[in-house]
């Protein structure tokens, strides 16, 4: 029974607030998440998100750790412990900072794909977005990195959110998915010329 619940979960249509940005990127991006992992079987891989949380992981427990220092040595014997974790929290959300600019690059899935037979290193699949606030281009960048010559490989479109939303402000998967395979399919053509 749990498996026909989640093929009606699968079918049934995302609905957001279409005057929303932040929404319709997210939903956006969760349909061509579910293009590059189920339509064309790749493992979805988590380091990235992985990171950040190890990130926050450690801010958080230095922030709880200055926290019970503190309840157990009221503050002024708990001073010198608290300015380095004080200290310590900021340099960590800098380093998130940083991370998430310049490591993850909003990058939303990691997809890897791999050989059926196992002797071909894997193929890492990236996939990006943006949307700016009051517009209507929504801009998905993929990238696959070859796991066999390590070759970079870039494809990219930019389309109107309305292309991809009817009038209720439901996903249409049927407009999402032909256009997410044609820029897989020419990234692949692209191997196969070089």
């Amino acid at each position: 029974m749990s498996n026909k619940s989640n093929k009606n979960e699968d079918n049934k249509p995302v609905k957001v607030n279409k005057w929303d940005g932040s929404a319709v990127k997210n939903a956006l991006d969760d349909a061509v998440t579910a293009v590059l992992i189920k339509k064309y079987n790749y493992e979805e891989n988590y380091s990235l998100i992985d990171g950040r949380l190890l990130l926050c992981g450690v801010a958080v427990g230095v922030a709880m750790f200055a926290l019970l220092w503190d309840w157990l040595y009221p503050f002024p014997h708990s001073r010198p412990v608290l300015i380095i974790c004080v200290s310590t929290y900021f340099t960590f959300m800098g380093l998130l900072s940083l991370y998430t600019s310049y490591r993850e690059k909003g990058i939303f899935v990691v997809a890897v794909q791999k050989d059926p037979a196992g002797f071909v290193p894997d193929n890492i699949w990236e996939a990006s977005s943006a949307l700016k606030k009051y517009d209507d281009k929504y801009n998905l960048t993929i990238t696959v990195k070859d796991g066999k010559t390590g070759n970079l490989r870039t494809g990219s479109f930019v389309r109107s959110v309305a292309n991809f939303i009817d009038d209720n402000g439901h996903i249409l998967h049927d407009l999402v998915e032909p256009e997410v395979a044609k820029l897989h399919s020419s990234l692949l053509t692209e191997k196969k010329e070089k």
